[in-house]
């Protein structure tokens, strides 16, 4: 039974690649836009993080717990999971720019699409801390911390911080304040620390369940990415030449190549 020292500890990382979003809108401190290419491509520097996250970081640490055909049923549990969410909220969209101006009953909807964006990446945090306490690991603030568990905290806080500036672009076309533009980019991310420790709980509670666990993270997050972000990426770039996919190809890239020397640290 892990203790509950150990639940903070992945909490406060959950709480960290929250935080990490805010850091998004930072750019506009200093900046009043940021233009069509420079969106698309961080879309695909976001991109690149998690699928390089979910392939060299998940899936081939579940591999090394179970089978294909296991971590193949946590992926399609993971993708079936985001498009039953998003059934229930009716495919509902929530525009950043509602954020500010939210009543409650908007501001309960809103929380609801975040769930469903961002808890999946909270889950993949939570897993990677399965073996929290055990040998293999670094020790930090007197843990011995799995190494996957630092590759996924650091890949989640890095994909966070070009979502982070995605929220804030409508936000400044709005005149909200610097400052609340950073809040709400966090407040876009709250639900990771809470799916961090409940996958952590489940996982160390159902071992048997790890290999299935590793695959609901990654299919949820390539699902999101080939659903969400490059569609997104791709809408945005609509304008700029041959609709931007030379540009979002190249933060995909980016972001590939900075997280696979990680995975192998």
């Amino acid at each position: 039974m892990a203790a509950v020292d150990a639940y903070a500890f992945v909490f406060v990382a959950g709480l960290i690649t929250a935080l990490a979003t805010g850091i998004g809108a930072l750019p506009f401190f200093f900046f009043e836009t940021i233009s069509d290419r420079g969106n698309v491509a961080l879309w695909g520097f976001a991109s690149g993080i998690m699928l390089s996250a979910s392939l060299f970081g998940l899936v081939q640490e579940g591999l090394a717990e179970g089978t294909p055909v296991e971590i193949g049923v946590g992926m399609l549990a993971g993708v079936a999971l985001v498009v039953v969410a998003h059934d229930v909220l009716l495919d509902a969209e929530v525009d950043p720019r509602e954020y500010a101006e939210a009543d409650f009953k908007k501001l309960i909807l809103i929380l609801g699409v975040l769930t469903v964006h961002s808890f999946p990446e909270g889950i993949a945090v939570g897993v990677s801390f399965a073996d929290l306490g055990l040998a293999g690991g670094t020790t930090l603030f007197g843990f011995t911390v799995p190494l996957l568990a630092v590759f996924m905290t650091v890949a989640i806080s890095i994909h966070n911080v070009p979502e982070g500036t995605a929220i804030s672009i409508p936000l400044r076309s709005m005149g909200v304040s610097k400052w609340k533009m950073v809040w709400w980019s966090v407040f876009s991310s709250l639900p990771q620390p809470i799916g961090a420790v409940i996958a952590f709980a489940f996982v160390r509670y159902a071992r048997a369940f790890l290999p299935y666990g590793f695959g609901f993270a990654a299919g949820a997050m390539i699902y999101l990415v080939l659903t969400e972000f490059v569609p997104e990426a791709l809408e945005t770039g609509e304008d700029l030449p041959r609709g931007g996919k030379p540009v979002l190809v190249g933060g995909i890239a980016l972001g590939v190549a900075l997280m696979i020397p990680l995975a192998y640290l």
